[in-house]
């Protein structure tokens, strides 16, 4: 799914088009509905009190972030498979761990960039304490992370299955 390495970050290619269209809408069609919301917003009035213009530019910053964002990712993104379904945890694979070994004690998230976040499936990067820590491990495997406070914890590896969308 994918894989940062000095900027480069590998993309299947479905998740490469997902991408480009995000971006041409936001680009295209979205730039004109919040055009519209700020035009219609300026006609109100009294810039200083208005918040429904003060709420558009706020949306279109956000959006022009997003629309940058993308354009740098794309910029560097590398078409390629999805990874083998080998048990090897690298990102683009769904991993299932057990916090200490205790099996009654698990979580299951996706490896991969924070572009795949969703609501289906909670994802941590490659570069995070967690993904460091279980990136090349396979099923079965013991991997060892730093928390926050600097304390170090264990995970055992239950699976890693290839992300499916």
């Amino acid at each position: 799914m994918t894989q940062t390495s000095d900027n480069v970050t590998w993309l299947t290619q479905e998740a490469y088009n997902k991408l480009k269209d995000e971006l041409e809408y936001l680009s295209g069609p979205a730039r004109t509905e919040i055009a519209a919301k700020i035009a219609a917003a300026r006609e109100e009035g009294d810039l200083r009190e208005n918040g429904g213009y003060h709420a558009a530019k706020e949306e279109q910053g956000k959006q022009e972030l997003r629309v940058r964002q993308l354009t740098q990712l794309l910029q560097h993104a590398k078409v390629g498979e999805a990874p083998a379904d080998d048990g090897v945890v690298e990102p683009g694979m769904v991993v299932t761990i057990a916090f200490d070994g205790d099996e009654d004690d698990t979580m299951t998230f996706l490896l991969a960039s924070r572009e795949y976040a969703s609501g289906d499936i909670e994802t941590y990067s490659p570069q995070s304490p967690l993904g460091t820590g279980v990136n090349g491990k396979k099923a079965g495997d013991d991997a060892e992370y730093e928390l926050p406070n600097g304390k170090k914890a264990m995970v055992k590896i239950l699976s890693a299955k290839p992300y499916t969308g």
